[in-house]
């Protein structure tokens, strides 16, 4: 009997071992749990703060190209101001006015103040004549007679000229092409 309890007491040991292994395995794995779970609850966290910052940048993005639409030809309209000003000048000096050249004279200087500002802006004048017609640039009105062989296919006459703004075309110049 004595060898029987030796026995079985070290076999308690074994089995109490065993157990506190086991338990330390548990408690190592509710520890890595918790740690995920944490971890997990961190990212969901950050997942939601980056979705609506994101959110957040699209509203605002969607709301300042917005605002350039309604607000973007601001700076040009300041710009053209003083021209509409000179304008308005003439035309009340033109009924007073004896003098012809004069006039015609004060109507250019506005016009080449005008060009200027636009020039400035990117805009460029579109005057084709003598070129060779391009429908990127020309729209052709009419087909007029060629006078020789190489006016053929030639921008012989300019109706309406077109403008350009920096490299798109805003209005294509009318022209009358040789044939």
């Amino acid at each position: 009997m004595a060898d029987q309890e030796d026995e079985m007491k070290q076999e308690k040991p074994e089995c109490g071992q065993e157990q506190q292994e086991e338990q330390n395995q548990e408690n190592s794995l509710e520890v890595q749990l918790e740690q995920a779970n944490a971890q997990c609850t961190e990212l969901q966290d950050r997942l939601l703060r980056q979705m609506a910052e994101f959110d957040n940048f699209r509203k605002r993005t969607i709301k300042e190209k917005a605002e350039l639409i309604v607000n973007g030809s601001a700076g040009i309209v300041t710009d053209i101001l003083p021209v509409i000003d000179d304008l308005e000048r003439a035309v009340s000096n033109s009924r007073k006015a004896d003098d012809y050249n004069a006039l015609c004279e004060g109507i250019e200087l506005i016009y080449n103040k005008l060009m200027h500002i636009l020039k400035q802006k990117g805009v460029k004048k579109i005057s084709p004549k003598n070129e060779p017609f391009d429908v990127d640039f020309h729209e052709a009105i009419a087909m007029i007679p060629a006078p020789d062989e190489q006016s053929k296919g030639m921008v012989l006459d300019c109706a309406i000229d077109g403008y350009m703004l920096n490299d798109k075309v805003l209005r294509h110049a009318k022209v009358a092409v040789g044939q």
